[in-house]
């Protein structure tokens, strides 16, 4: 059990706000200090990242990561314990540079933080980038660190989102660039000899965002195999199904986690999806994918789909085997969410569904195609509000049709999986 979203996001403006203002001052005078003894190295040596709620970004700041390393420093990351086997799919971090915060309640996050801030001073970091979009509870870590080149997005003229003087090289966050790019500023500020106001005065080319793929060895991809054959076979679809390996295999991932289930498509859409699909593709069959706490609302959309071509795959496998999964699968349909992060580092076919926010920003780097209505009120979450919509109507994902999901269906099961996509538009 882990502190809940918006508590999270009350913690951070009533408590942040005021620690921001109490720590900055002190936080200044020991930079000045530490200027008038000795001057910074010629450059980073020890790179701390800090992203804490996002499993998804482990992957989106992959390619930023490898660019660090290639300018000869060595990288740590910082993550909430629930979140940081996200990181275990690259294996860019070594596991010993990982870094985690508790956040199962008030006092374990309290007391994990102290011990991590006094591992950051022991292992003598010299450079933290803050990768989360205006948290104060990561601008106060990234201060606190007291290493020298402290990076991070900043308001500058901008209203709201105040983060104190935590940063020495502050970066403007620019909302019309995906993620990954913005993630890439970072880095080059981190680097940069000179001071530039703002960070990062540079072009950042979509070649220049490269993703790693996932190694998986033939005895993963038997053990998944072997496990989707098991249930394959305890379950209701023909005899002439189960006596080889689906093809296509199809999978379904319909919730979202709890930081924005404005994300969600209705369970009665997938289940609808699969009724169609199961219906121009009878030789299909559907894996319904999720985390063992997910079976349940799994298993509602598999009772509702009319096809007996679906499992319930919820939990059949670790975190750590998705990337088999998604290299025996042949497409997947998912909410945006983490799995449409984890399938691009493999060559699986995927299908993104948008609403509260834009696949311009969050679109996956794999081989994907994002369908997203594009309503005059989404995106209606952004770095401005801290991801927290008012909406209780999420009519942006309502207006995505079955029709629309088959033919992009058509369209990625018609294509090589080897013509990799990289949507930044």
């Amino acid at each position: 059990m882990t502190i809940r979203v918006d508590t999270m996001r009350r913690i951070d403006h009533l408590a942040g706000v005021p620690l921001c203002a109490l720590l900055s001052p002190f936080v200044l005078l020991f930079d000045w200090l530490r200027s008038l003894v000795s001057q910074p190295s010629s450059s980073p040596k020890k790179v701390l990242f800090i992203e804490l709620s996002e499993m998804g970004s482990a992957i989106l700041v992959d390619p930023a990561m490898r660019e660090t390393i290639k300018r000869g420093a060595q990288i740590y990351f910082l993550i909430f314990k629930s979140n940081q086997v996200s990181l275990e799919l690259l294996k860019t971090v070594p596991s010993q540079h990982v870094l985690t915060i508790d956040a199962s309640g008030l006092v374990p996050l309290i007391i994990s933080t102290l011990k991590v801030l006094w591992k950051i001073h022991q292992l003598k970091i010299d450079t933290v980038i803050d990768l989360e979009l205006f948290s104060r509870f990561t601008a106060l870590l990234t201060g606190c660190s007291l290493a020298r080149r402290r990076v991070g997005y900043h308001i500058y003229h901008g209203e709201g989102l105040w983060r104190g003087k935590m940063l020495t090289h502050a970066v403007h966050y620019n909302p019309h660039i995906h993620i990954s790019k913005n993630f890439m500023s970072l880095v080059h500020a981190a680097f940069s000899s000179t001071q530039e106001l703002p960070f990062s005065k540079i072009l950042i080319k979509d070649e220049d965002i490269v993703l790693a793929q996932a190694q998986v060895s033939d005895e993963q991809r038997d053990l998944v195999r072997q496990r989707i054959m098991q249930c394959l076979s305890e379950s209701n679809a023909s005899d002439s199904l189960k006596s080889t390996f689906p093809n296509p295999l199809i999978l379904i991932n319909p919730n979202a986690s709890d930081l924005l289930p404005q994300r969600r498509w209705a369970p009665s859409r997938f289940s609808d999806l699969i009724s169609v699909a199961s219906q121009k593709w009878p030789e299909a069959v559907f894996l319904i994918t999720g985390s063992p706490e997910e079976k349940q609302y799994a298993q509602n959309v598999m009772n509702d789909a009319k096809s007996s071509n679906v499992i319930n795959f919820a939990g059949q496998v670790k975190f750590t085997q998705l990337p088999a999964l998604y290299q025996l699968a042949d497409l997947m349909v998912t909410n945006d969410s983490g799995p449409g992060h984890f399938s691009s580092i493999t060559p699986l076919a995927t299908i993104v569904l948008f609403g509260p926010e834009t696949p311009a920003l969050y679109g996956s780097l794999g081989n994907s195609i994002p369908i997203f209505a594009g309503l005059a009120c989404s995106p209606c979450v952004s770095a401005a509000n801290h991801r927290k919509t008012p909406c209780i109507d999420n009519v942006c994902m309502q207006a995505i049709q079955v029709p629309q999901v088959i033919s992009a269906i058509e369209k990625l099961l018609d294509t090589p999986t080897n013509e990799m996509v990289i949507n930044f538009e």
